[in-house]
């Protein structure tokens, strides 16, 4: 698959162009930074630099237009409008950042403190925890990446909440 890195300089797209270019069905045809553009993978991530393509794969300012697969690796607030850009022009994006993370515009703007970017997509993101959206991931065009803390949570307890497990329990004594 043709992919490619918004975002890519950061800590969150570095360490995600490290996993791509170690995966065998990934092809990076792009990378994007605004404050790298023109400077290679190699020049930019010296360690990368024995992998394949990290010499030849520059930095651009711009998205990459030949990618399947958008990832995007920036902050909460900017992400959504590089989403609406790439949906547009029908490619699939993986949002790595918090904006699609909630189907509630009123939820999003309680804990990020502005109002949604793109409140009109937040209906077609589907939440990628593969572990209970498996399915609906795999036709997805948006994904919404959750973070590590609702993931560490969310594992257990998924289950538990299915099998109403959860739910209040009565007391064996009474007063």
């Amino acid at each position: 698959m043709k992919v490619s890195v918004v975002g890519a300089s950061g800590y969150v797209g570095k360490e995600l162009v490290r996993l791509l270019l170690h995966h065998r069905h990934a092809q990076i045809v792009g990378v994007s930074s605004r404050q790298n553009a023109g400077r290679t993978l190699a020049e930019v991530f010296p360690r990368y630099a024995h992998l394949r393509g990290a010499r030849d794969l520059r930095f651009s300012a711009e998205p990459d237009d030949d990618a399947e697969i958008v990832f995007l690796a920036l902050p909460h607030g900017v992400a959504a409008d590089f989403a609406r850009a790439a949906l547009h022009v029908g490619k699939r994006v993986i949002d790595l950042s918090a904006d699609f993370r909630t189907k509630d515009a009123a939820v999003y703007q309680e804990f990020y403190g502005s109002e949604h970017p793109a409140p009109d997509l937040l209906g077609r993101a589907v939440y990628g925890l593969p572990e209970f959206h498996r399915e609906e991931i795999r036709d997805a065009k948006l994904i919404a990446c959750p973070g590590c803390y609702p993931t560490s949570i969310l594992i257990p307890l998924l289950p538990l909440l299915k099998q109403h497990s959860l739910g209040r329990t009565k007391s064996s004594s009474t007063a």
